[in-house]
């Protein structure tokens, strides 16, 4: 018999000390936005912008493949042999070295790659959901790349996206995708209750109102792992409802760990509580199930309907009998 995600080897979860790796944290942030806009700008919308993330592989981060006229290319961040890689449907390529290089640097070699390759393709320039941002091509200031640093961040996005994608079979109704938004940097996963929501107030720093209330159009339980920022200079795991229903900030979440954060209206656990548990995976579950049923449950949510109930042979088949 196959182990399950859960039963996976659990002592692996990567230190993810916020201070201890800041400067390249920005620095990618801003590099991931400049791949994930050329997926933006040659992907057909689809619905709560899921047409715009990146995906982990088992070596990085991808956008999987862009269309480019009769012509189809991918771009991924290898953070094992540390180069953003540019590959094509008819056998070409292109490589970056990722090193300490100001962004606008990175910029223009990465649109200069593009251009040997024969892919032309223009973005905007100002960097979506960061306050008082720069350009990307006048950034001199994020220039900075640890290697170790972003190994390790890249091997905690690995481990959360098995669990992530084992509570994600667990539901029947929709549910995104799980994956990397490179605009606030977070991975998510959302579930949805098939109702519509009010409108999102928008006011995102440099996000158009338009694509906030597209997102929340509908009402949502949403968790992710975010790696810390100004707001929270943490790696956490959060979970949070839209609209937010009455008495979910005073909902019991599991585990003891998980707080309610009231500047951020969302419940936060974590990662160094999670990294530090006897069972990571089963302690994460434990936190997104618990916050989803204060959110469906509150929200009056036909979950009799929305939640996964496979017959036995289905379950059979996942274990590998």
């Amino acid at each position: 018999m196959s182990r399950t995600a859960v039963d996976a080897p659990l002592a692996d979860w990567p230190a993810l000390p916020y201070e201890g790796w800041k400067d390249t944290l920005e620095t990618l942030h801003r590099w991931t936005q400049i791949v994930g806009k050329v997926r933006l700008a040659q992907t057909p919308w689809i619905n709560h912008s899921w047409h715009v993330p990146l995906y982990v592989t088992a070596r990085g981060l991808t956008t999987t493949p862009v269309w480019y006229g009769s012509r189809t290319f991918e771009i991924a961040f290898d953070f094992l042999d540390h180069r953003l890689r540019i590959e094509t449907d008819d056998g070409a390529e292109a490589q970056i070295a990722l090193r300490p290089l100001p962004v606008a640097d990175f910029y223009r070699e990465f649109f200069a790659q593009l251009t040997g390759l024969g892919i032309e393709i223009g973005i905007r320039t100002m960097p979506c959901e960061i306050p008082e941002a720069v350009p990307f091509d006048q950034d001199r200031s994020h220039r900075s790349y640890d290697a170790e640093a972003a190994t390790r961040f890249w091997r905690a996005l690995v481990r959360v996206d098995r669990v992530f994608k084992t509570f994600r079979a667990r539901f029947a109704g929709k549910a995104s995708p799980v994956h990397f938004f490179w605009g606030s940097f977070d991975f998510a996963v959302t579930r949805f209750s098939g109702r519509s929501a009010p409108a999102h107030p928008g006011g995102v720093p440099n996000l158009p109102d338009y694509v906030a209330r597209e997102a929340y159009s509908h009402e949502v339980s949403s968790c992710g792992f975010w790696p810390g920022g100004g707001a929270f200079p943490e790696a956490i795991f959060y979970s949070y409802a839209y609209p937010e229903p009455a008495g979910f900030k005073d909902a019991s979440a599991r585990p003891a760990a998980a707080k309610y954060q009231a500047g951020l209206g969302e419940f936060v656990l974590p990662y160094a509580e999670v990294r530090a548990a006897a069972a990571p995976d089963e302690m994460l579950l434990e936190f997104l199930q618990s916050t989803y049923e204060a959110a469906a449950g509150l929200g009056h949510w036909d979950r009799d309907a929305l939640e996964a109930r496979f017959p036995p042979e289905c379950l059979r088949q996942s274990s590998g009998e």
